[in-house]
């Protein structure tokens, strides 16, 4: 990673409260500052990722929806000072033991924060091709083949009906899973260990690809940046 992408990495979530980057905890979101979570900055232009993405979209995706879940969870924890120092990983993993005028508040755009402040991060005008180093071989025993991989998370894409994601992740066994959830629902609520994940919602594809999530999802593989992928990867063990 160039020093470049590594600094907006850093503001991922705003003040203190980064993906961390300790073995073991990549997946983790340390604790925020004592006021607010921050809309990170992409690590690339709005354009960078044309033909694939295209600019508007990501100007709209970044900007407007995820400005938004950020927007959000802050008010909604403004009432609560003392989950402020909370981590968003905790937050979310404790959604039923929080007010519960704050639950669903918290569970979407929390979620959102924390899924999307992931989404910008594995995405890059690098990218593409297939995965190498750990992750690379990792897929490869799991599903048999790259191109096995990329049919079946496909093929899950395709299958959730609605938003949602769809995802790469460590189970609780360690084992690598392709897995889906709704809305902005994270794999961390359950306890899974998110590695990449694809954002299903039609916000994120249709002024390029309209119904076609398909295309969407095929096209979406030529900006996988492979190289935070295997980072994540091997930073959760």
């Amino acid at each position: 990673m160039d020093r470049r992408s590594f600094i907006c990495g850093l503001g991922a979530l705003g003040g203190t409260n980064l993906l961390l980057r300790s073995p073991g905890d990549a997946w983790a979101v340390a604790a925020p500052s004592p006021a607010t979570f921050k809309l990170p900055p992409l690590p690339y232009a709005f354009n960078a990722l044309e033909p694939h993405i295209d600019r508007r979209t990501m100007e709209i995706h970044h900007d407007k929806h995820h400005g938004a879940y950020v927007t959000n969870l802050n008010n909604a924890l403004a009432k609560y000072p003392k989950l402020q120092g909370q981590s968003l990983a905790t937050l979310l993993q404790s959604i039923p033991q929080l007010p519960q005028d704050i639950r669903t508040v918290v569970r979407n755009n929390g979620g959102g924060h924390f899924n999307h402040s992931m989404y910008w991060q594995i995405m890059s005008p690098q990218g593409g091709g297939q995965p190498t180093g750990k992750i690379g071989a990792a897929i490869a025993s799991t599903f048999g083949s790259f191109t096995a991989f990329q049919q079946k998370f496909e093929a899950a894409g395709m299958a959730r009906f609605g938003s949602g994601w769809v995802w790469l992740v460590k189970d609780r066994a360690g084992k690598l899973q392709i897995t889906t959830t709704p809305n902005q629902d994270s794999p961390i609520m359950t306890g899974e260990k998110p590695i990449l994940g694809n954002d299903l919602w039609e916000h994120a594809y249709y002024l390029n690809y309209q119904n076609r999530r398909a295309d969407y999802l095929k096209a979406w593989w030529k900006v996988v940046n492979w190289a935070e992928i295997d980072r994540r990867f091997q930073s959760i063990g």
